[in-house]
């Protein structure tokens, strides 16, 4: 029996070499899908390329709260109108110096751009530097989505197992301890476990997790991936950038299709 594993592509509107790489993995049926980053002037542009796959492809939201400019301008979130570094975040939010309802205008505004650019709700919902774990972004989620309007699907913390990465591994669960729970308390499916895991500064490390993934995976997990093309625009915009073509070759090598066929694997559909 063919076993199925879902594979998202993050950061859909980061940068055009991004976004492009993208779209062309999920021509090849590389992708199940992508999350997508509306906050960036070329959204509308990239949106009315990706908008034809909408159903054959699954398209999610990036909740973004760090190290871009803010839709929303200035605030408590962004004094200066870009938002902050993830160190920047969590803690001022938790001793008030952050506005609650300042971090729910900025991703009211990023939720608002998916929908009028898509026509859709979004399928399913993640963070940029996994800030959906956090807990005013849980508030937000549980008050943004009701059983009238319909809850996407949301990623979900990874697994403890894999000892290779187990320190960030570690770091990640630690932001999202509770939140499968719940969230799945409140109505949500949730996807698990998170895979996809590494540290991006040593490329090399990709293949081997994505091929951990070709064997393991549990179909109800995502295996999140970072393919792209460096731009000029990634690298005014973003640090992970060479390892973004890393990530692209292996997903559309001949050498990854053929671990699927080894493993009895196939990749899910945006429908799955």
């Amino acid at each position: 029996m063919t076993r199925r594993i879902r594979l998202i592509a993050d950061d859909y509107g980061l940068a055009p070499g991004v976004s492009a790489a993208i779209l062309d993995l999920l021509g090849r049926g590389r992708l199940t899908g992508t999350s997508c980053m509306t906050g960036f002037p070329e959204w509308a542009d990239e949106a009315k390329r990706i908008k034809p796959l909408c159903g054959r492809a699954a398209m999610g939201l990036h909740l973004t709260l760090t190290d871009q400019p803010a839709l929303t301008g200035r605030s408590s979130l962004a004094p200066e109108g870009r938002l902050p570094p993830l160190r920047s975040l969590a803690l001022p939010v938790l001793r008030g110096q952050i506005e609650a309802r300042d971090i729910d205008a900025e991703l009211d505004a990023q939720h608002s751009r998916f929908v009028e650019a898509l026509g859709r709700q979004p399928d399913f919902i993640d963070g940029h530097q996994h800030v959906h774990f956090l807990p005013v972004v849980r508030s937000w989620l549980r008050t943004r989505f009701t059983e009238a309007t319909g809850k996407p699907v949301l990623r979900g913390a990874p697994s403890l197992g894999n000892a290779a990465v187990a320190p960030k591994v570690a770091a990640i669960a630690a932001v999202a301890a509770g939140f499968n729970r719940s969230m799945a308390r409140a109505g949500f499916s949730i996807f698990e476990p998170l895979a996809g895991i590494y540290d991006w500064r040593q490329p090399e490390r990709f293949a081997p997790v994505l091929q951990a993934a070709v064997e393991a995976l549990p179909e109800r997990g995502l295996f999140m991936c970072h393919p792209g093309h460096v731009d000029e625009t990634l690298r005014a915009r973003d640090p992970m950038q060479g390892v973004r073509e890393v990530e692209f070759a292996v997903l559309a090598s001949d050498a990854f299709s053929a671990s699927l066929v080894r493993a009895g694997a196939e990749i899910m559909d945006g429908k799955g």
